[in-house]
């Protein structure tokens, strides 16, 4: 079983991946205040791009008002160009691919992070929680705007060197906004009915694809990340999910990626069966027309190879790889007792990480195992 996780996965447009584990997608908050990439964020990535396959970075932000965190790296405008190829080149000198995440952070955008404090969203509905602010709800033209940054991302990373991008729809970020029903509340063509929220996101997904087209002469890699339920009342349902992933499916995406904190989950609310997982759902509505990336609290070998059993191509290592950045080594060379499941303390330097990321994780108690 070991070396199943270990073979070869060609993904729909050809790509061949060498093997079936990715680096899952995870803020860093090391970059530059102008947005650029730090060297120690590049020597972070370099250090976990060894044996994974595909290197997901950190999301970076399709337009200035669409940034979600301090230490975030940018791609909103061509000078940003050189800054991303330092990123791509970091990781694809050791032998994964590199996928650049693009997203809009939308409500969640803190105020002081974005031009005059214009935080925007679907509907002036603040996120849940103390002291979110009220968004402004985009116009239609505004929204035209930024499915239009979308596409010029995705031409960066492709002149920046990158294999790939992934659609961040996931996390409650601007895509997640447009199909919510919590926080979109539009009458327009972006809002309403699921069809209608759905449009924003199809919106982004044609235009990546079409841009793909236009710019990359070799084949472009473009993945599409979700969250499959919300907690909030209106919210997103499983049942809205398996819509959403049932059009997905057939869209020209060579992946789609489900966000989950723990890959054995079950669904809270509508579907029949709430002892059913989620993946289970989701890889029987997906039916193999797409292949489907999982993560969720997997740390050692037995963890992975759990998940691997059922069925799920591709699985995605996040915290996992920061607490031992060799975990795929290991496992080819058959160490997997050697695996280390629990952050160390006293080895940041060993395990380069950058400062602001480790001062973030030491201090948060219970987000990895070994912080009490």
């Amino acid at each position: 079983m070991t070396n199943d996780l270990l073979t070869s996965y060609t993904l729909p447009n050809g790509v061949k991946l060498k093997n079936r584990i990715v680096m899952a997608p995870m803020t860093n908050f090391s970059s530059n205040n102008d947005g650029t990439v730090t060297e120690a964020e590049v020597n972070y990535y370099s250090r976990r791009s060894h044996g994974v396959s595909m290197v997901i970075t950190a999301c970076t932000y399709v337009t200035p008002n669409g940034k979600g965190f301090p230490g975030e790296f940018g791609a909103d405008n061509d000078e940003m160009i050189p800054s991303l190829e330092k990123l791509a080149n970091g990781i694809k000198k050791n032998g994964a691919k590199a996928i650049l995440q693009i997203f809009h952070g939308g409500r969640m955008c803190p105020a002081d992070l974005v031009p005059d404090g214009d935080v925007v969203s679907a509907s002036n509905i603040p996120a849940a929680g103390e002291n979110n602010p009220v968004p402004r709800p985009l116009s239609e033209q505004e929204i035209e705007n930024i499915i239009n940054s979308f596409g010029e991302t995705v031409r960066r990373a492709i002149e920046a060197g990158f294999d790939g991008v992934e659609i961040h729809g996931a996390n409650g970020y601007l895509i997640q906004q447009f199909f919510s029903p919590h926080s979109n509340r539009r009458d327009d063509r972006f809002g309403g009915s699921i069809e209608k929220r759905m449009a924003f996101p199809l919106a982004v997904v044609d235009r990546v694809t079409e841009t793909v087209k236009k710019h990359a002469n070799f084949p472009f890699i473009v993945g599409y990340r979700f969250s499959p339920e919300e907690a909030e009342t209106p919210g997103i349902t499983m049942e809205d999910t398996l819509e959403l992933v049932n059009t997905l499916a057939d869209k020209e995406l060579d992946y789609l990626h489900v966000s989950l904190n723990d890959f054995t989950s079950k669904p809270r609310r509508g579907v029949d069966d709430l002892n059913k997982t989620r993946l289970e759902y989701l890889l029987e509505t997906i039916n193999n027309r797409v292949p489907l990336i999982g993560v969720g609290s997997i740390y050692s070998a037995v963890d992975a190879r759990r998940a691997f059993a059922t069925g799920i191509p591709l699985i995605a290592l996040g915290r996992e790889l920061i607490i031992d950045p060799d975990w795929v080594e290991k496992l080819e060379t058959g160490k997997e007792d050697e695996i280390v499941t629990e952050l160390n303390k006293n080895r940041q330097q060993e395990l380069v990480v950058p400062d602001p990321l480790w001062n973030i994780i030491t201090n948060t108690p219970g987000w990895f195992p070994g912080i009490d």
